[in-house]
C-alpha cells in the first residue's frame, strides 16, 4: 500500500427547496464522510442556496435520521456571501403506525381485516386513544387492539418521509450560491479485520512467511441512504462526548462485497492527521441503509510471524498495594496447566508492512498438506503504529502442558523477609523438541532476589522474569527455582 499524500474533494450535492414545499432535486455529486470507528460520522455536502432579500425557509433532507442536530455547521466557504441563520428545526422524519394513529386521535378511521375463507373487508371505527396500547370504538364497544390494519388517507398533513432539516435563513439581498454542510451522525461506523496466512505447519516455534489481508467493513445504520459516497476513515481514539442514554437504530446488515471489472481499484492511502490517522478510499461507493460493506485496504506477502509458547500460572495475581508483603503461604498458587501459543508480527517496511494498522480483529489461518485453508485462531489488535510489534494470543497448544508446584515457603515477619521455592514441570508431547517461556510474577514484597535457580532467565519488568526452558520431543523439563523476598 503506497502512502500518498492526496485527498478527495468532499464535495456533493445536496436536495433542497427554497420555498415552503417538499419537492426534491436529485443528488448530482456524492456526499463525503469521514467515519470514525467510535459509530460516528462527519458527512459533508453542498447545499444549493437560492434566497431572496429578506426572510427565506430553506429545506433539506439530505441528512440521517442520527443526526446531532446542534452540529450542523451552514457556511459560504468562499465567504462572499453574507446570510444569517435565524432559526434551524430537524425532523427525523419517522413515520409510523402510532405517530399516524395519534393524528387520528377522536376520529373515524377504516380498518381492514381478512376473513376465515380469506376475504377482506374494511369495518370502521373510532380511535379514541393511540399509544402503545390504543383504545378503538368499534360498533359503540371500546376494544384494546386494533380490529385490524389501519388505513390512512393518502392526503393526511404533515407528512415526513425522510429526516428534514428547516431553516429560517435572513439574507441583506438576493443571492444564489452553494453553500457547504457539514454535521455529525450517529449510526455509521468501521472496522478493520485482518487476515493471516501460514504455509503448511511443521509444528514447531519459529519464525514463518505469510499473506496477510486487510480488510475495513463499513456499516450504515443511520436509516440513510448514500448512493454516492466518497470515504475516509479516521483511526484514533478522538474524544467525543457520549450521552448518557442514547437510542441507536439496529437493523440486519447485508454484506456487498465490490468486484472489479475493467481496471484494478484504486489504492486505499493514508497520512498522518492531527495526531490520528486517514484513510481514504478513493473511490465513490454505494452505501445503503442497513448494509455491510467491505473494501480490501492491505496486501502484503512474505511477512515474517514469529511463534512462542508461553506458560504463565501466576498472571491473575497482583499486589494490594505498591510495595506492600503478602505472607499468605498459597498467594499466586493456581492449577493452570495450559501452554499458550503466542504471535508476533512486526509491523516493519523491512517485514513488508510498516503502515498504521487500526485496531480490530486478527484472523489466523493455516494451510494443511492439502493446501486448504484451516481456521487457528483469533484476537483483537489495538491500533499499532508502524515498527511496532502485533502480538496476539492464537489458542492454547494441545500436546504441551505445565504445571506448577510450591515446594517450600518461609516467612519471618520479625526479620521482615520471605523465602519461597518452586517446581514447574513442562511436558511435551509433540514429535518436535520445543521451547516453552515460563513467566514467573515475583511480588509478594518490593525487594527480590534469586537465590537459586535451574536455568537463566530474563528480566522483564521490576518483578516478572522468563525462563527460556528446552523441552525434548515426547518429554519432560523440570525448572526449579527459591527466591527471597525483604521489605
Amino acid at each position: 500500500m503506497h502512502r500518498t499524500r492526496s485527498l478527495l474533494r468532499p464535495l456533493a450535492v445536496a436536495a433542497l427547496t427554497v420555498s415552503t414545499t417538499m419537492a426534491q432535486q436529485p443528488a448530482t455529486s456524492p456526499t463525503a464522510l469521514t467515519i470514525y470507528n467510535q459509530d460516528f460520522a462527519v458527512a459533508r455536502t453542498t447545499v444549493p442556496l437560492d434566497l431572496k432579500q429578506g426572510n427565506n425557509e430553506v429545506l433539506t433532507s439530505s441528512v440521517t435520521s442520527q443526526l446531532e442536530s446542534d452540529s450542523v455547521v451552514l457556511r459560504d466557504p468562499a465567504g462572499k456571501n453574507a446570510f444569517t441563520i435565524a432559526e434551524q428545526n430537524y425532523d427525523a422524519g419517522v413515520v409510523t403506525q402510532e405517530w399516524l394513529l395519534e393524528k387520528f386521535e377522536g376520529k373515524m378511521l377504516d380498518f381492514q381485516t381478512t376473513t376465515r375463507d380469506g376475504a377482506t373487508k374494511t369495518v370502521q371505527g373510532r380511535v379514541i386513544r393511540a399509544g402503545e396500547n390504543p383504545l378503538i370504538e368499534v360498533d359503540g364497544k371500546m376494544q384494546f387492539q386494533l380490529p385490524g390494519t389501519p388505513l390512512f388517507p393518502a392526503s393526511t398533513d404533515g407528512l415526513l418521509l425522510k429526516p428534514t432539516l428547516r431553516w429560517q435563513i435572513y439574507a441583506p439581498k438576493a443571492t444564489s450560491f452553494p453553500a457547504e454542510m457539514a454535521y455529525i451522525t450517529h449510526g455509521i461506523s468501521w472496522n478493520a479485520t485482518y487476515n493471516v496466512v501460514l504455509p503448511e505447519s511443521s509444528t514447531t516455534a519459529g519464525n514463518e512467511l505469510a499473506d496477510v489481508l486487510g480488510w475495513v467493513t463499513i456499516n450504515n445504520n443511520s436509516g440513510t441512504d448514500f448512493p454516492q459516497a466518497t470515504i475516509q476513515l479516521m483511526a484514533g481514539e478522538v474524544a467525543k462526548v457520549q450521552p448518557m442514554m442514547r437510542a441507536l437504530a439496529k437493523a440486519s446488515a447485508s454484506v456487498m462485497m465490490e468486484q472489479a471489472v475493467a481496471a484494478p481499484p484504486p489504492e486505499v492511502t493514508q497520512k498522518d492527521f492531527d495526531d490520528f490517522h486517514l484513510y481514504d478510499l478513493h473511490r465513490t461507493v454505494a452505501l445503503r441503509s442497513a448494509e455491510s460493506k467491505q473494501v480490501q485496504f492491505l496486501e502484503a506477502s512474505k511477512v515474517t510471524v514469529q511463534r512462542t509458547y508461553q506458560y504463565e500460572s501466576g498472571a491473575y495475581y497482583q499486589p494490594m498495594y505498591t510495595g506492600f508483603f503478602n505472607s499468605q503461604q498459597n498467594y499466586g498458587i493456581t492449577g493452570n496447566k495450559r501452554v499458550v501459543i503466542l504471535q508476533e508480527i512486526k509491523n516493519s517496511e523491512a517485514n513488508h508492512l510498516g503502515m498504521p494498522l487500526p485496531a480490530g480483529r486478527l484472523r489466523l489461518y493455516r494451510r494443511d498438506t492439502g493446501g486448504a485453508m484451516q481456521f487457528i485462531g483469533e484476537s483483537a489488535i489495538q491500533h499499532t503504529p508502524a515498527e511496532q510489534p502485533v502480538k496476539i494470543t492464537s489458542g492454547n497448544a494441545f500436546d504441551l502442558t505445565g504445571e506448577r508446584k510450591q515446594t517450600d515457603f518461609h516467612t519471618d515477619t520479625h526479620a521482615r523477609n520471605i523465602d519461597e521455592s518452586f517446581e514447574i514441570k513442562l511436558s511435551n508431547q509433540k514429535s518436535q523438541p520445543v521451547v516453552i517461556h515460563v513467566i514467573e510474577h515475583l511480588h509478594r514484597a518490593q525487594n527480590w532476589k534469586m537465590t537459586a535457580k535451574s536455568a537463566e532467565y530474563t528480566k522483564r519488568d521490576s518483578n516478572t522474569v522468563d525462563f527460556a526452558i528446552n523441552v525434548p520431543a515426547k518429554s519432560e523439563a523440570t525448572l526449579t527455582y527459591t527466591v527471597h523476598y525483604s521489605w
